[in-house]
């Protein structure tokens, strides 16, 4: 006989403290959110409207019926961690070694959050360049660790990095800088100057570099990507993120991976054994094969820059003032000619007024930093893009 009672509506839940006091439902959610419910266009979380190449969908069918369904290694199916090597080394000069350098990661938050977790201990300082994606922070304090944010300068040329405030803020403390090029939300890019910057900053020290380079094949006219892995410096001491998801249109997959010197790597796979473990059997195996033809992100560079200036062109005659767009998908604009709402407001309003979903930058801040400037994301198909950009006209 069961002596248990049965729990009523009248039993009270037991209190649980917060970890993440400051932490409420994200921004891309509740914006999703508002652009259903009012059938507006969505420009504001960032993910494609097309479908992924049906090559890949064929490949990770093909994987499944070759019996791919089991727990692969924890540290990622050996074929993908080879294809991923490959694709550094060629477009980037530096080889990682494919058994103690290679991780593959539930995505790319996963893989910047276990990074943080196994480097950032109570007390350490992780420097943040704001504003920033909205998963770094929480991770940090999850870990123990104390942020200290370093906020980018905007002129009439862009966002760009104050590396002379970040080597201020640097302490006997600080533990982690993370950077992300190319940067969402402002569509910065680093250059071969930064990388040089940077690791003029933490030559000598111990300070580790955690960089979300997960928009790497999304950097336009011309210039190349500024990869941690180019720089020996930085190499040496960077936990370095990408996502298929990203390079393949393929969000939902939720697969990434991490490159980091084998010292590193070993720290990162004994947290990733316990969160995660193993990532997706049969996609690893699927991508791995579509890796073969490195085309599909050789081309992604020219695919996205046509909806970038289709995009920039569009807004060219409005009262929005393009600021620069050098990499991801994202374009950012100022609209103080429109409205002086607060971001979070004129996004509210653009999108149950006009129909069309932003996000305003300002979250992307620790301590909201209001600029009168707003994210739209342009990975869609062109008769979305064409579809937002009338009614954006109109304001």
């Amino acid at each position: 006989m069961n002596d248990q009672q049965p729990t009523t509506p009248n039993s009270p839940t037991p209190h649980l403290p917060t970890r993440l006091p400051a932490v409420g439902t994200t921004v891309f959610t509740r914006m999703s959110a508002l652009a259903q419910q009012h059938g507006a266009v969505n420009l504001g979380q960032g993910f494609p409207d097309f479908a992924c190449d049906p090559r890949l969908v064929d490949m990770v069918a093909d994987a499944m019926r070759a019996g791919h369904n089991q727990y692969p290694p924890m540290t990622g199916a050996p074929v993908l961690r080879e294809a991923i090597a490959a694709k550094i080394a060629r477009l980037y000069g530096h080889a990682y070694d494919v058994n103690t350098e290679i991780t593959v990661t539930a995505g790319a938050t996963q893989a910047l959050t276990t990074a943080i977790l196994c480097a950032v201990h109570p007390g350490d300082e992780a420097i943040v360049i704001e504003p920033a994606y909205d998963s770094y922070m929480p991770a940090i304090e999850l870990a123990g660790g104390i942020v200290v944010p370093v906020a980018m300068t905007l002129d009439d040329a862009g966002y760009r990095v104050p590396w002379d405030q970040v080597q201020a803020a640097v302490t006997a403390k600080t533990r982690l800088i993370v950077v992300n090029t190319p940067h969402n939300p402002t569509g910065t890019v680093l250059r071969d100057a930064d990388l040089q910057a940077l690791a003029d900053i933490v030559r000598g020290t111990d300070v580790l570099i955690l960089s979300d380079e997960v928009y790497e094949h999304m950097v336009y006219d011309g210039e190349r990507h500024a990869s941690m892995s180019r720089h020996p410096v930085l190499a040496a001491r960077s936990f370095v993120v990408s996502s298929f998801g990203k390079t393949y249109h393929t969000t939902g997959w939720k697969i990434g991976y991490v490159a980091a010197p084998a010292p590193l790597t070993a720290e990162f796979r004994k947290v990733h054994q316990y969160n995660v473990f193993s990532v997706n059997a049969p996609m690893q195996h699927g991508i791995a094969a579509y890796m073969a033809d490195p085309a599909p992100y050789l081309e992604l560079p020219a695919f996205y820059q046509k909806k970038r200036d289709l995009f920039r062109a569009g807004l060219a005659g409005s009262r929005f003032e393009l600021l620069p767009a050098d990499g991801t998908y994202f374009q950012c604009v100022r609209y103080g000619a429109i409205s002086d709402l607060p971001e979070s407001a004129f996004a509210e309003w653009l999108t149950s007024e006009i129909k069309v979903a932003a996000i305003p930058v300002s979250p992307f801040y620790r301590q909201a930093r209001e600029s009168g400037i707003v994210r739209f994301c342009f990975a869609k198909k062109d008769e979305t893009l064409h579809s937002a950009l009338e009614r954006l006209a109109r304001i």
